[in-house]
């Protein structure tokens, strides 16, 4: 998995690319929330556009930064879901839990 970030507006966009399958990158991605709440950015957009495979540790990735952010009283949304993230999002009932917007443009406007 590659993070890439970006800012636009009033949120920080993290991008995901390849498979989200936990490990180092879990815990390189949590850092990387709890910087971006240190430095009072508080608005997360996670673009997962480029998303292979998601096992059930980058699912419990996904919930740790949402509770981190929710925690630190930011938000934490999702975009551009691929069909085969949106249904294990059903399957799991997360999509309950998570803001899921079409596109990063309209999660950013949702803050």
């Amino acid at each position: 998995m590659r993070i890439k970030t970006s800012e636009k507006y009033s949120a920080v966009v993290v991008e995901l690319k390849g498979n989200v399958i936990g490990g180092p990158e879990a815990e390189e991605f949590s850092k990387l929330l709890h910087s971006y709440l240190d430095e009072g950015k508080k608005n997360v957009v996670v673009d997962l556009s480029s998303v292979k495979f998601m096992n059930s540790s980058g699912l419990g990735m996904l919930i740790s930064g949402f509770t981190t952010l929710k925690n630190g009283s930011g938000s934490f949304k999702l975009a551009r879901a691929t069909e085969k993230i949106n249904s294990l999002l059903v399957i799991t009932k997360l999509i309950t839990i998570f803001e899921n917007y079409d596109s990063v443009e309209e999660a950013v406007k949702s803050f």
